[in-house]
């Protein structure tokens, strides 16, 4: 897939107010200081269309990109941020909830994980509230640079045999580096390629 526009629609915290044209929406979510902005800038190829900053959770809203003119980049808040205080993370936790019930139009949820750490407790309970909740999500590994390749071989594998304990067959899994770009084109061809299936129903 070519991207040829990313334009930012609207930013808040309720669901009812995102876009209601029924275009498919594709959501990014992990935990604060994944690389989420760095990796949707990547792929959007927009150096300031996602805030990057060195201070984890900046994300604090709902905030929706129109691509190509045809489907939504959604830039969801990060869930865990520890230093945030229980009611900040409450807010956010109500917010990510709401979103994730309520939107009709979200068509897949892209799961950050780092691949530089073992598998963590968060990211397996949220992940498993997703089953729960029958929402349809894909998981990328970010900063694969920032590792031997055998190291990431090992960290995928551990996350992988950590999700089969609890699910029959694991999600679509992709790799990804917002340094050098590995990872873009099969996550767009992915994002295309269901597009492309949506139409024809």
């Amino acid at each position: 897939m070519q991207i040829k526009s990313a334009e930012f629609i609207i930013s808040n915290t309720d669901p009812a107010k995102c876009p209601q044209d029924g275009r498919p929406e594709y959501a990014f979510i992990g935990r604060s200081n994944v690389g989420k902005s760095s990796l949707l800038n990547m792929l959007t190829g927009r150096k300031g269309l996602a805030m990057t900053s060195s201070t984890p959770g900046k994300t604090q809203l709902i905030n929706h990109f129109l691509i190509n003119g045809e489907w939504y980049l959604v830039d969801l808040p990060g869930y865990g941020y520890a230093q945030r205080g229980k009611e900040g993370r409450e807010k956010i936790r109500a917010i990510i909830e709401a979103y994730l019930a309520e939107r009709m139009g979200l068509t897949c949820l892209f799961v950050l994980l780092d691949c530089r750490h073992e598998p963590q407790k968060i990211d397996l309970e949220f992940i498993e509230r997703l089953g729960e909740n029958e929402i349809p999500f894909a998981i990328i590994f970010t900063k694969s640079d920032k590792i031997s390749k055998t190291r990431l071989a090992e960290n995928i594998d551990r996350y992988k045999a950590r999700l089969l304990e609890t699910w029959e067959e694991l999600p679509p899994v992709f790799i990804s580096s917002s340094e050098n770009r590995s990872g873009r084109d099969e996550i767009l061809d992915y994002i295309e390629n269901i597009n492309k299936e949506l139409k024809q129903k």
